[in-house]
C-alpha cells in the first residue's frame, strides 16, 4: 500500500518514495532537556511514533532507522544549572530519565538512535570549520562564528519566507556585527567556568541549529528521507539546518520530506505558565489520566492541525477506551498486531488518525473483534500498558478492593431503602469515578471493574 505524506516544503501531499526502500531513514527533533515535557512536547513524540510503526509495517522492521536527538547543552540548561547550583549533567540526566518515563507511560517505541548533542561536538566543529573555509560562515573578533544567509541563494525556501520583507529587529536589538540580521550562530564563546569545548575559534559551545545537522550526517548520511518536528521548528530551526547542511555537505537536499505537527492549546488558549495552564505529562499522570487516554486525545485531531486539549476530550477518551479495552478479554482472538485494511488505508493517507478512530468504532459495530484488537495493538493501545502503570498493588490487594466495593454497594442500598437518594447518588458517583460499573437488577446490584479502575478514588469523598 502506497504511503502519502504532506511535505511542508512543497506544501502538497506526496507519494512517499524512499531514497532506498531497504534503508528508510527518519530524523525527528527531540527535547531540550532542562525541564519536564509538556503536553505540546508529547504530540510529536506520539505522531512520529505512529509514523514509525507504519513504516515498520510497510517496509521491513530492520530497514527503518529512526533518530530522535536530545539537546543536552543549551542556555536554558546552563541557566538552570546556575540558578539551582547543580552540575549540568545532573540536570540533563534527571530530565532525560523523566522524558523516558513519560514515553514509556505513553507506550512509545524506542527510536533506533537517541543521540545526545554533547556526544557529537567534534562532528559539529568539523562542519563549522568547513563552512568557514567555504565562506558560508565568518568569525567575529570574540570567537563567535555566524552562518552567512547571503551565501545560500535558497535560504527561506523551506518555510517560504519572504526574507526581504521580514521585520527583523522588532522584538530584539540587531547585532550590528552581523552581515545580515538573519545570520545565525554556529559557535558561541563561553566563559571557562561554564560548560564548553576547545575549538579553532576558542573555548565555547555550539549553536542549537548545527547540532542536528552534525548528528543527521553522522547517523543518517548527507541526505535522507524524512525530517520531522513541531511546526514551531519550521522557521528558523529547520530553515537554518537545511541551509548549513546543504552548504557543508555539497548536496542538493537534506531531507526529501519535511513533516511537521501542529500546536497544542489548552481549553482554547495558548499554553503558558503565566496563564496557569501549563500542562506536563507528569501532571496528567498524577491525575490518574492513563497514557492510553493521552495518546488517544493527541491522535483525535489530524497531526497537521492545531489540537485543543480539553477536559471534555479527556473524559470522552477515557469512556471510549474503557469500552475498547474490555474487548481484550476475547479468548478466541489471535493477536498479531496488524491493523485492518481500512485502518491501514487511513494511516497511509497522511496519517489520518481521526478516520482511524472512526474505523475502530465501525469494527465494533460489525463485531470484527479480531481486526479491532489487532488494530488496537498496532496503534499502541494495549491493556498491558495500563496494568503495569496501575497503582492498585501499592495500597490494596484484590480481597481488600472487593470488600471495600461491596461495603459501598451495601451502604448505597441502605441509603436507597431509607430514601436518602442524595447519599445513594454520592456513593454511586464515587464508585463510577473509581472505575466501577454498576448494574442494578431489581433489589440486587452487580458490579464490574473498568480497565481504568483506580481504587484510590474509592476513598475520596464527593
Amino acid at each position: 500500500m502506497k504511503l502519502k505524506i504532506y511535505n511542508s516544503k512543497s506544501k502538497f501531499k506526496e507519494n512517499f518514495n524512499p531514497i532506498d526502500k531497504n534503508k528508510i531513514r527518519m530524523y525527528v527533533c527531540g527535547p531540550t532537556v532542562y525541564d519536564r515535557a509538556h503536553i505540546g512536547n508529547a504530540r510529536p513524540v506520539i505522531v512520529f511514533d505512529l509514523l514509525y510503526r507504519l513504516l515498520r509495517l510497510i517496509y521491513k522492521d530492520k530497514s527503518i532507522t529512526y533518530v530522535r536527538n536530545i539537546t543536552d547543552v543549551d542556555d536554558k540548561i546552563i541557566n538552570r544549572s546556575i540558578n539551582e547550583n547543580k552540575p549540568v549533567n545532573e540536570i540533563t540526566s534527571e530530565t532525560i530519565r523523566w522524558f523516558n518515563e513519560d514515553n514509556d507511560y505513553l507506550n512509545v517505541l524506542k527510536p533506533t538512535h537517541e543521540p545526545k548533542a554533547t556526544e557529537y561536538i567534534p562532528q559539529m566543529i568539523s562542519m563549522i570549520d568547513k563552512l568557514v573555509s567555504k565562506n558560508n560562515a565568518y568569525v567575529l573578533d570574540d570567537g563567535e562564528v555566524l552562518f552567512s544567509v547571503n551565501s545560500f541563494d535558497n535560504y527561506g525556501s523551506l518555510s517560504r519566507q519572504n526574507l526581504n520583507s521580514m521585520n527583523v529587529g522588532n522584538r530584539v536589538e540587531i547585532d550590528k556585527r552581523k552581515k545580515n540580521p538573519l545570520d545565525f550562530v554556529l559557535w558561541k564563546p563561553a566563559d571557562k567556568n561554564n560548560i564548553g569545548w576547545n575549538s579553532p575559534w576558542g573555548y565555547g559551545r555550539p549553536g542549537w541549529h548545527i547540532e542536528c545537522s552534525a548528528m543527521c550526517k553522522e547517523l543518517l548520511g548527507e541526505s535522507f528521507d524524512i525530517h520531522g518536528g513541531g511546526i514551531d521548528l519550521l522557521f528558523p530551526h529547520h530553515e537554518n539546518e537545511l541551509a548549513q547542511s546543504i552548504c557543508a555537505n555539497d548536496t542538493k537536499q537534506l531531507a526529501n520530506y519535511w513533516v511537521h505537527n501542529g500546536f497544542v492549546n489548552i481549553e482554547g488558549q495558548k499554553m503558558s505558565k503565566s496563564l496557569g495552564n501549563y500542562l506536563t505529562v507528569e501532571d496528567l499522570r498524577k491525575k490518574d489520566i492513563y497514557g492510553a487516554v493521552i495518546r488517544f486525545v493527541l491522535l483525535s485531531t489530524h497531526y497537521r492541525q492545531p489540537l485543543d486539549w480539553t477536559n471534555r476530550k479527556v473524559s470522552e477518551a477515557q469512556n471510549i477506551l474503557n469500552r475498547w479495552l474490555s474487548f481484550f478479554d476475547k479468548k478466541d482472538v489471535q493477536i498479531h498486531g496488524k491493523p485492518t485494511k481500512k485502518i491501514l488505508e487511513a494511516l497511509c493517507d497522511d496519517l489520518n488518525s481521526p478516520l482511524v478512530l472512526t474505523e475502530m468504532h465501525n469494527l465494533l459495530k460489525v463485531e470484527d473483534f479480531d481486526g479491532f484488537i489487532n488494530s488496537m495493538v498496532f496503534l499502541g493501545f494495549t491493556p498491558n500498558e495500563l496494568n503495569k502503570k496501575s497503582n492498585i498493588k501499592n495500597k490494596f490487594d484484590e480481597n481488600n478492593i472487593h470488600e471495600l466495593i461491596n461495603d459501598l454497594i451495601l451502604a448505597r442500598q441502605t441509603a436507597r431503602d431509607n430514601k436518602d437518594y442524595r447519599k445513594s447518588d454520592e456513593i454511586r458517583n464515587r464508585l463510577e469515578k473509581a472505575g466501577v460499573n454498576i448494574n442494578d437488577l431489581g433489589e440486587n446490584t452487580k458490579w464490574t471493574l473498568k480497565p481504568f479502575f483506580n481504587p484510590n478514588k474509592l476513598l475520596e469523598e464527593n
